[in-house]
């Protein structure tokens, strides 16, 4: 029992999340180099400027330079077990971050010192806010111009509602950036982009006459003044805080220069959660209870195009997870086992043989998964919190060619359950309606029906405003509304009935007119 303890005590589960350009995948390749994984994640340069990393594994990524979908990456640090979930940053993919969220201990938020706080980031922090997720800060391209360290601290508590704690502090920024002071550990960070990770230096009294040698009078001064007003601003660590998600630690640092990175580490490892417990419909879990639980929160079928495979990614909860056991797949009531479990490295696999609360796992999928499903020893629970959300953009879809009707059915019902759309089907004449957050989703659907089953697909507009989900008990209403909006009326790929609103007026009057239904604008109700 106590080395099942320990090795739930060992683990880390985060997830990186920031806007496309802030960073986060450079951040991710040099927490990956830590743990000695650099020859598998680090950036791959093409002959023009074009740069991918392995956490960019499908080919849609590569040529845009850009996740399309989350990574799920695990290493060793020190004596702890991590695995980072890099999520999208494109805000048209913000549904697969939502989701990621739910499978994640503690998150760290990347922000750009020029661009601070960007709209999609205020979206994702709302999300860690409801749910209490520990948050740390990290602010980078710290070696370019960008703004004041303190009207950056004022953005995130007034934008992101985080309390803010700085545990640690540039010296300058752009030309002029000399390294940073680390709060923390009462350390000093010289800055220089030819050495692994800096010179540090330990500097217990900054106010020693030897801080000038390091960094000339002004910025020593500067320094001072301004470590003095964080003092007397800012509340001190307090880890308990921290774990409650009532406050946030913020690092400044240069990814790209590898800088500030290992002192973001080494504090995480040591501040950051271990598994917590996980709410279901019918009790809490507790990670370090006996019986296994876990529930997948990802899909991505072709991982491997060679091979078309389809992974199910599921977040052990609780127990330990065997291969080649027998366990119940709470949707479908019946027993399944799995001889190949993976972890993962981006798209480099590995098979385990347990798998403890904390780890995320890759089982290959037959199609008997959906996002949401619960796996356990027997006892029946429904994980809560990983909903769909009510699409912003419409459009008809259509077989391109004739001749690839089933590999287009077939890519649709596979792309849908992995999420990367959703699909309504209009009851009046059944065709298909592809609903997304933003258009590049279109764009990645086409693309991958094209290139990971060969079908090709044309798509037609269609006005639409906002697609939500109908329930009520009065059932005599319901159907009378279904009667009188038939031509508005869908379902989705589950079967459960969808109102389609052409505008806001439409939407506004079917609710006025009909309160005895309710109008879910998420699919978990």
């Amino acid at each position: 029992m106590a080395n099942f303890k320990e090795e739930i005590q060992r683990r880390r589960t985060f997830a990186v999340i920031a806007h496309p350009d802030g960073g986060k995948t450079t951040l991710t390749e040099k927490l990956l180099l830590f743990g000695g994984a650099i020859q598998v994640a680090g950036a791959v340069k093409s002959n023009k400027i074009k740069k991918s990393t392995t956490s960019d594994f499908m080919e849609i990524e590569k040529q845009r330079g850009i996740s399309v979908a989350t990574s799920v990456m695990g290493f060793n640090y020190k004596d702890c077990n991590i695995n980072i979930l890099d999520t999208p940053g494109h805000k048209d993919f913000a549904e697969d971050t939502y989701r990621t969220l739910t499978a994640v201990d503690s998150v760290i938020v990347v922000m750009d010192v020029a661009k601070g706080v960007e709209e999609q980031t205020e979206k994702l922090v709302e999300v860690c806010r409801m749910r209490d997720t520990p948050v740390i800060v990290f602010i980078n391209k710290m070696d370019r111009e960008g703004k004041d360290g303190f009207d950056l601290l004022d953005e995130i508590e007034d934008k992101l509602k985080l309390t803010t704690c700085p545990l640690s502090w540039p010296i300058g920024m752009g030309q002029s950036f000399k390294g940073v002071y680390n709060l923390y550990q009462k350390e000093l960070n010289l800055f220089s982009p030819n050495t692994k990770y800096g010179n540090i230096l330990g500097f217990n009294d900054i106010n020693s006459p030897e801080l000038e040698q390091h960094i000339g009078a002004d910025a020593a001064e500067t320094l001072r003044e301004e470590v003095e007003t964080i003092e007397g601003v800012y509340p001190a660590f307090d880890k308990e805080q921290y774990l409650a998600g009532k406050l946030s630690p913020v690092f400044f640092g240069s990814a790209v220069n590898n800088f500030g990175v290992k002192e973001l580490l080494d504090c995480f490892i040591e501040i950051a959660p271990s598994p917590v417990t996980f709410k279901t419909e019918e009790r809490v879990i507790d990670p370090y209870e006996d019986k296994f639980s876990g529930f997948v929160f990802k899909i991505h079928a072709n991982m491997d195009p060679r091979h078309r495979d389809r992974i199910a990614f599921l977040r052990v909860c609780s127990g330990t997870f065997q291969r080649n056991t027998n366990y119940l797949h709470v949707r479908k009531d019946k027993k399944i086992k799995f001889s190949n479990p993976t972890t993962f490295m981006a798209s480099k696999k590995e098979v385990v043989d347990n798998a403890y609360p904390g780890d995320i796992v890759g089982l290959y999928d037959s199609g008997n998964f959906k996002i949401g499903d619960t796996l356990t020893e027997g006892e029946v629970l429904h994980f809560k919190g990983i909903p769909s959300f009510s699409p912003e953009q419409f459009k008809y879809i259509e077989n391109a060619d004739p001749m690839k009707s089933k590999q287009l059915s077939k890519g649709i019902r596979q792309l849908m359950d992995e999420g990367v759309a959703q699909l309504f089907v209009k009851n009046s004449n059944n065709r298909k309606i592809i609903g997304t957050v933003g258009q590049l989703q279109f764009e990645v659907l086409q693309y991958r029906l094209k290139h990971e089953y060969g079908a090709s697909c044309r798509y037609e507009p269609i006005n639409l405003y906002k697609a939500c989900w109908i329930t009520t008990t009065d059932h005599a209403k319901l159907s009378e509304f279904i009667r009188k909006k038939a031509n508005y009326m869908a379902k989705d790929k589950e079967g459960r009935d969808v109102y389609l609103a052409e505008s806001r007026w439409m939407l506004e009057s079917a609710q006025t007119d009909y309160p005895e239904l309710e109008f879910h604008f998420t699919s978990e109700f």
